[in-house]
């Protein structure tokens, strides 16, 4: 037992030292000599006893991710043609992740809602699922705001000469009214090519619902069909999953490639504050919930890692989507209830969107120096709280959102074109907390309906959980 402790502990132990030797020395800027050769050898020897590690010693989804995602780092840093020629195989895991979120969503909401029977229950837990999401996204915009005044990460930020008129076509941003038509599918083949997740939903509600209504015995075959496609959905999950690390080195490797470190020597103070913030946000908002709900928090963090690990490099949650939900019924929530809150939360329950959103309009106000009052300020989260609810499936979603309150707001957009120099770093956050959100979500309300743990995982996710475990400990 000693020395497979000593190859846990120390082997990544051993690899992190290294890897932080030599990412020293390449923060340092020593790029010739001895010096720089040491360097590069302690990050090439670190990244492969963390892939040994990860793969070998562990064999587990999760550090094997964590390990891709050092690796990324290090090929984006020192061969960033590499990283961004390699870059079509994240591209390829998330056209493979695509194709299951809305097949797994249709199939899984059908048969929980109908499978349920008691159509009472179903609309319970959707009034207590959006007043759990709305507290949630009011919390987050208000830590958010009192983060960007106490900080003020935009004061002093010069504006390059040279911006105006790079946005290119942004879509305009929809109405209240245009959203809830937006939320209706008129054609079903088509909002599932479209990735159109809350449309999918709306039509699974409804169809669950006239399933449920009919007889038993004629909505008995149909039942089985759709229990049965989310076997096989799931089962083509964990195919696709095991591409995870290697996307993840792919997605993080072309991220670091592209912006370097130079944009943060003016924006740094502004992502420290947002990555500082959002720890605050899950420190001082999710955990306590959590713990008020009664769920399991060191379990909870078990199976939400791999997830918002998958968000993090990726900077998709529906990435992460099809992992969070076989994750949370091994958790014990049941599969009616994630059928329906994960997906409800995609929409209304973006609290690292909107977090982001409140700093960005502020940061926004500073540079141009335009100080808001509170007054404006309250109007502000008014606003936010609208609009980010009718972005979903709307390309650069949050980019909508925030030249919309600028615009509202009076505010000039040229600051705008700053943040998108780093935006794919604070997506990787914002996504990250979106998921692990929704996944508390889902735990909360099944606590809050008494159902959880009332289920067992299904037998492919219970096979796979079982797989890993046995493999892990050998």
């Amino acid at each position: 037992m000693r020395p497979r402790n000593l190859n846990q502990i120390g082997t990544p132990l051993i690899s992190v030292v290294l890897l932080l030797a030599g990412f020293a020395v390449r923060i340092a800027g020593i790029s010739s000599g001895g010096m720089h050769t040491a360097g590069l050898s302690a990050r090439v020897l670190g990244c492969a006893l963390l892939l040994y590690w990860a793969g070998w010693v562990r064999r587990s989804l999760t550090p094997l991710i964590l390990a891709g995602m050092v690796l990324g780092i290090e090929v984006g840093l020192d061969t960033p043609g590499v990283a961004v020629g390699a870059h079509f195989l994240s591209d390829i895991f998330l056209r493979l992740v695509k194709t299951i979120v809305a097949p797994l969503i249709l199939v899984t909401l059908i048969s929980g809602i109908a499978g349920h029977g008691d159509l009472k229950s179903v609309g319970r837990m959707g009034w207590k699922s959006l007043v759990y999401f709305e507290v949630l996204t009011t919390v987050a915009l208000v830590l958010g705001l009192i983060a960007a005044n106490l900080t003020h990460a935009g004061r002093g930020l010069k504006m390059p000469a040279e911006l105006g008129g790079g946005l290119g076509a942004v879509p305009p941003p929809l109405h209240w009214q245009d959203f809830l038509v937006h939320t209706v599918p008129e054609n079903l083949a088509k909002s599932v090519a479209e990735g159109q997740v809350l449309q999918v939903a709306v039509f699974a509600v409804l169809f669950g619902i006239g399933l449920a209504l009919v007889p038993r015995d004629k909505a008995e075959p149909l039942l089985r069909l759709t229990h049965s496609i989310s076997e096989v959905m799931f089962r083509f999950t964990n195919l696709v999953m095991y591409l995870a690390p290697l996307a993840v080195a792919s997605a993080m490797a072309f991220t670091v490639a592209k912006l370097g470190g130079g944009v943060l020597i003016h924006l740094g103070k502004l992502l420290a504050v947002f990555y500082a913030t959002a720890a605050v946000f899950v420190a001082g908002v999710l955990v306590p919930v959590a713990l008020l709900a009664r769920v399991p928090l060191r379990r909870f963090v078990q199976h939400v890692s791999a997830p918002a690990a998958i968000a993090f490099a990726t900077a998709a949650s529906e990435a992460a989507l099809p992992r969070a939900m076989e994750e949370m019924e091994l958790l014990g929530v049941p599969r009616r209830v994630l059928a329906f809150v994960i997906p409800a939360g995609y929409s209304f329950n973006l609290d690292g969107s909107t977090l982001y959103l409140a700093m960005a309009t502020v940061f926004v106000a500073q540079v141009a120096g335009m100080p808001l009052s509170v007054g404006t300020q309250v109007f502000m989260v008014g606003t936010l709280m609208l609009a980010s609810k009718g972005v979903a499936g709307v390309p650069r979603a949050v980019l909508v959102v925030l030249l919309a309150t600028a615009s509202t707001l009076r505010l000039p957009s040229e600051p705008i074109l700053v943040l998108l120099g780093i935006d794919a770093l604070m997506d990787m956050g914002r996504t990250a907390i979106n998921v692990i959100g929704n996944c508390l979500a889902s735990a909360v309300v099944a606590r809050w309906e008494g159902v959880f743990g009332e289920q067992t995982a299904s037998v492919a996710v219970r096979e796979e959980d079982l797989l890993l475990q046995a493999t892990g400990d050998r």
